[in-house]
């Protein structure tokens, strides 16, 4: 069997991955395709790229805000859009 992992965001926490991971889920299922991610989920979202193993490419220039956009296959999937003007996709099961 193996080992839980706790898993924080900011001053959020969780005791399993999977409920980390169920939690960012949830938060993307608030939202539909060209929405943008409001202030509170952002700081969130932003705890949580800092944990993804590509942060530093992702972040970039830095985090303006974050956005709801359809991805491959019609998913939706949270987008960073940067300070200056780029945006790239990334995945929340990237960081749990």
């Amino acid at each position: 069997m193996g080992v839980k992992k706790s898993v924080s965001y900011g001053d959020l926490h969780f005791e399993t991955q999977t409920a980390a991971r169920a939690h960012l889920k949830a938060m993307l299922n608030r939202y539909d395709p060209g929405d943008r991610v409001s202030a509170a989920d952002g700081v969130v979202l932003t705890a949580a790229l800092a944990l993804h193993p590509e942060a530093d490419d992702k972040i970039g220039a830095g985090i303006k805000n974050f956005s709801v956009r359809t991805a491959d296959f019609a998913t939706k999937c949270f987008w960073v859009n940067r300070l200056d003007g780029s945006t790239v996709r990334f995945s929340y099961t990237a960081c749990v």
